[in-house]
């Protein structure tokens, strides 16, 4: 369950998150490819499937997603002074929340990074492409490793963030991978989606 701490976090987090994340580039390395919009949020009920044990809390150091060749390690990312998530003053590397779970304990753990940054692909340029199935692999403090089956990704407008199924108390250890999408607004110098990728732990060691 989540600490009264990070339950004041996240509540923080929920007043200004459909402007998260709105920094994601000066201009775009590329257009991305389209991706259909989905306002349908993913289920934060567990499937029927048995799942491990969750972990203790252990700082996250580095995230790795073979399928979309990302291997970077993580700083900390906590909550700006109008409540919104802070973001990695660059295109690498990503961050975690501070605020939510580590990976591998029980409820949403959260990561975020750009999609491109000054015109050069980010950290999750390619996150767009991954799919049900993939792998998160997120290495801890403590030297354990959390494992990650993707269970579904989305492409969401800012002005409709799926805050709760993000945000929200999980019954098991899940993690949510959040980056920019959709087209680029050359007048907000900020693209108009946001893409979550949502995964629950398989394994741990």
């Amino acid at each position: 369950m989540l600490t009264p701490r990070r339950r004041a976090g996240l509540g923080a987090l929920l007043v200004g998150l459909t402007v998260a994340l709105t920094g994601c580039a000066t201009e775009p390395a590329a257009a991305p490819a389209a991706v259909p919009t989905t306002s349908t949020a993913p289920t934060t009920v567990a499937p029927a499937a048995v799942l491990p044990a969750v972990l203790a809390a252990s700082r996250p150091v580095r995230v790795q997603i073979p399928a979309i060749g990302v291997d970077s390690e993580l700083m900390d990312l906590g909550l700006q002074a109008d409540g919104t998530l802070e973001v990695p003053p660059t295109g690498f590397p990503a961050g975690w929340f501070t605020g939510a779970p580590t990976p591998g304990e029980r409820g949403p753990a959260v990561i975020a990074g750009h999609v491109d940054w000054g015109g050069s692909p980010g950290v999750f340029s390619a996150l767009r492409d991954v799919v049900a199935g993939d792998e998160i692999t997120v290495q801890r403090e403590d030297g354990s490793t959390a494992l990650f089956r993707v269970t579904e990704v989305g492409q969401y407008p800012k002005d409709s963030f799926p805050t709760a199924a993000v945000y929200a108390d999980l019954d098991h250890a899940g993690l949510r991978v959040i980056t920019c999408g959709g087209e680029f607004d050359r007048a907000a110098a900020s693209y108009l989606d946001n893409t979550v990728v949502f995964a629950d732990l398989v394994t741990s060691g």
